[in-house]
């Protein structure tokens, strides 16, 4: 149970807000007119977007007159701003809006949020540990807490613009750093999942600001001057209470695996509440559908399916295997049996209790046995590895590992907002990286042992697939970074 600090007699804090709600009060009746004060707003919106999918119930804390809120297009827009002047602008402008006048140190909402956004407050704020704490009780485990503030480098360069009347004033500011703000949501019982830096020209030049804040923002060591930081959270998993058991579905693409198939029935482990095997057959030039058919005749267990492919392709059979499956948890077992279905119950406990809500295969860890992977290749994904967790903002040291887990409804929502990638990946690894990557998915690396096939050889082919590879970093830098 968390412990709330009574303020209702220290009257320092009450000076300090009073001062504040007077002081945003003008600044709402005495907007700033010059045009550059609208291109930090815009950029800030810009992000947001790409950070939060329309339609959730969004709540803002600190929504001053409520335009940010209102181009999230969420499905219930809730503001809180203790200004008075703040909250009459907001309720007109955006009569869609559900504008309160609360104090974030007592907010006193019931409910909880899909996001909760911090835009630009915790520099405003009294205490920032408090404001958290309010904010974790309108949290599920689901529920992302965004937050961006000011930079600290920023510090005197933002005094001289707000002197020269290119911002709104402010009044002394808690200059934060990323890691006291780390420290900060511990504190409060929050994890960060990602972090980045934004805008490093908050003016419009141009076609300078767009290249300014596209991309030269990503490229060390330029990103330590931007001015503002972003940090996704999301509530820390409660580890002290054992969480219900989950039904499994595991999905396993087969294309010319006949000889691994009574292996692969023999051994994956029954998971949680029970567990099915759904087999896409991928149009084999073996016997790969009549084995299957014939070993889950003679199987003693009900809980297995065979479709037969109806495209081409991993990624394909993939979203035609979760289609069918009746689990709550999805998991994906390629067929070639270089990763144990032995392994797969560690998936399962991480995925149920919280640790993380995309767990994926990592081969690069532990020592291969003998040819599992040729050097080039390993070299390859060593490189990739890297590229790609630049490109997501989360440790993801093996990116073509075909072990990935994640929940039905993980699944489904990644499917929901699919338009925003398109149909570009034939694997299915990367459709569901970035899908998770953009829902602001906590993403966990589990390490497995990476084993010699017994049977049957690679659908990969090294060089064509490298190059395909390469261009899916450079979309994924597009639609994930660079915008």
């Amino acid at each position: 149970m968390t412990y709330t600090l009574d303020r209702s007699t220290d009257a320092a804090f009450s000076r300090y807000q009073q001062r504040r709600i007077a002081h945003w009060d003008d600044v709402a009746t005495h907007p700033v007119a010059h045009n550059q004060a609208g291109y930090y707003a815009d950029r800030l919106q810009r992000r947001y977007g790409q950070l939060i999918p329309p339609g959730l119930r969004i709540l803002e804390i600190g929504c001053g007159r409520g335009d940010l809120l209102a181009s999230l297009r969420p499905s219930r827009g809730v503001g809180i701003d203790f200004s008075p002047e703040m909250v009459a602008i907001a309720s007109t402008r955006h009569p869609d809006l559900e504008i309160l006048k609360r104090d974030a140190h007592d907010l006193g909402l019931d409910g909880t949020f899909d996001v909760i956004i911090l835009s630009d407050l915790v520099n405003d704020l009294w205490d920032v540990q408090t404001v958290l704490e309010q904010v974790q009780v309108l949290c599920d485990p689901s529920t992302r807490v965004i937050l961006n503030f000011y930079s600290k480098l920023w510090q005197g360069p933002l005094g001289l613009v707000r002197r020269l009347g290119l911002a709104n004033p402010v009044l002394a500011q808690n200059w934060l750093t990323p890691t006291d703000m780390d420290n900060l949501l511990h504190l409060s019982g929050f994890e960060r999942v990602t972090s980045s830096r934004e805008i490093l020209l908050p003016v419009r030049l141009g076609p300078i600001s767009d290249l300014m804040n596209r991309i030269t923002v990503r490229i060390w060591p330029f990103n330590h001057a931007a001015v503002t930081n972003f940090i996704v959270a999301r509530p820390r998993p409660d580890v002290s209470t054992r969480p219900l058991p989950q039904s499994v579905s595991v999905i396993v693409p087969a294309r010319n695996e006949a000889g691994n198939i009574d292996d692969i029935v023999r051994r994956t482990p029954q998971m949680g509440s029970g567990t099915e095997l759904v087999f896409v057959e991928g149009n084999s030039t073996d016997d790969t559908y009549d084995t299957i058919e014939r070993v889950l005749a003679k199987s003693p267990s009900g809980d297995m399916m065979l479709l037969r492919q109806p495209g081409k392709g991993k990624g394909d059979a993939v979203r035609f295997g979760y289609a069918h499956a009746s689990g709550d948890i999805l998991m994906i077992l390629d067929a070639d049996m270089t990763v144990a279905p032995e392994e797969l119950p560690r998936f399962y406990e991480a995925i149920n209790d919280g640790t993380g809500e995309f767990i994926n295969g990592v081969r690069l860890v532990y020592p291969m046995e003998g040819e599992a992977m040729q050097f080039l290749n390993y070299l390859g994904n060593k490189f990739f590895g890297i590229a790609f967790s630049w490109l997501l903002q989360q440790p993801t040291k093996d990116t073509l590992c075909g072990t990935k887990v994640l929940t039905r409804e993980s699944y489904d929502l990644i499917a929901a907002n699919r338009s925003y990638f398109g149909d570009f990946d034939p694997f299915g690894d990367f459709d569901l990286l970035f899908g998770a990557a953009k829902l602001n998915l906590k993403i966990v690396d589990m390490p497995v042992r990476y084993r010699d096939r017994t049977y049957g050889s690679t659908n990969i082919n090294r060089w064509s697939h490298g190059v395909l590879l390469i261009r899916m970093a450079a979309f994924a830098a597009r639609k994930l970074r660079f915008i």
